[in-house]
């Protein structure tokens, strides 16, 4: 498995990093357990969380029992220090998690000991910022972003709230690093520059979603990205198992996320199908699995720190840990590019 330096500090993350946002719903404690044993096996090193996890579906009932899970799990086995831990503070979202309030510097102390109460640890490596409080072109919102709405003068004010505070948690030592989510290259850039004027601590990651499907940071965001060293971490480079090969506009696998999602949060078009078909077809004609295809080429993007990726068997697991042995030859990258050009954003 091969390592990647997050940001600038120095740490080594491995270059696929395990999901848990189905832990508590779709998948069991055990189940969860088995997961970060099989991975760690691996040789990742890397899991990532979020206070508002499980997913599918999202509820007040459910919230935070992904990371209880990963708690139990530490206090099980006491390898915590073989674990670089990630988690998020969730934003504005209609009162689910902390009765729906924005990111601020007090709520990051609530969300804050909130987490690690869960995850039973002292300090979590990487704390991110799930989605920033003026909205986000994310989620599939870019094909009506619009923001003209936005107030610079409260957005910047927001980043030095909150940096100050992060940097309040960094020096309690209960938090190593931080890094951004669902972050646009504007935003990335205010957070940096904040930071190096001596606001708080520098972003060393963006985790937004990226996938052969999905490839909106492939442009502003990978500039700066590169640039400013703050790696991407990539959710949902499988593109909720559509490239996988389980799904066809006709067939939904029992038990799958479509089951719960029937759009799969948007993500099902007329169009996706033919992206899909084309994928599928270069994976066929050159011997490989779809899903190592799809998560070995987002790890050869120039500015990807790590790939996240889920699943709700261990059989899914040992497929998508396959893609560490997988090298995508210059043939089938061109065919890669060939087919993004035919078939852009399909949803």
């Amino acid at each position: 498995m091969r390592m990647n330096e997050l940001g600038r500090i120095g740490l080594k993350v491995s270059e696929y990093c395990l999901g848990s946002m189905t832990w508590g719903t779709q998948n069991t404690m055990d189940e969860g357990h088995a997961q970060i044993d099989m991975a760690l096996d691996h040789g990742i090193n890397f899991v990532d969380t979020a206070e508002m996890y499980p997913v599918n579906p999202v509820s007040a009932d459910h919230v935070g029992k992904t990371e209880s899970i990963i708690g139990e799990w530490f206090a099980r086995t006491g390898r915590r220090g073989d674990v670089v831990l990630a988690s998020k503070i969730t934003g504005s979202n209609g009162g689910i998690v902390r009765d729906g309030e924005d990111i601020s510097s007090g709520a990051i102390v609530r969300a804050l000991d909130g987490s690690l109460k869960r995850l039973q640890t002292d300090y979590i490596d990487l704390y991110q910022l799930h989605w920033p409080n003026r909205g986000s072109y994310q989620f599939r919102k870019h094909w009506e972003y619009d923001p003209s709405g936005q107030n610079r003068e409260e957005t910047i004010a927001h980043i030095h709230d909150v940096l100050g505070e992060l940097q309040r948690q960094v020096d309690a030592g209960k938090i190593r690093h931080v890094g951004l989510s669902n972050e646009s290259a504007w935003g990335l850039a205010q957070w940096i520059c904040a930071s190096d004027a001596g606001a708080g601590p520098r972003m060393v990651s963006i985790q937004n979603e990226y996938s052969l499907l999905c490839r909106l940071f492939d442009t502003d965001l990978a500039e700066a990205s590169l640039n400013e060293d703050v790696g991407l971490l990539a959710f949902s480079p499988l593109a909720t198992g559509l490239l996988t090969g389980k799904y066809k506009a006709d067939v939904t696998p029992k038990g799958s996320r479509r089951t719960i999602n029937t759009t799969l949060s948007g993500r099902i078009t007329d169009r996706v199908w033919g992206a899909i078909d084309a994928y599928e077809d270069i994976a066929k004609r050159h011997g490989l699995n779809i899903a190592q295809m799809a998560l070995a080429w987002c790890a050869t993007r120039p500015f990807m720190t790590s790939v996240i990726f889920g699943a709700t068997s261990l059989e899914q697991l040992q497929v998508a840990l396959g893609a560490s042995d997988v090298t995508l030859s210059d043939e089938v990258l061109a065919e890669i590019n060939a087919a993004h050009k035919a078939h852009p954003m399909p949803y």
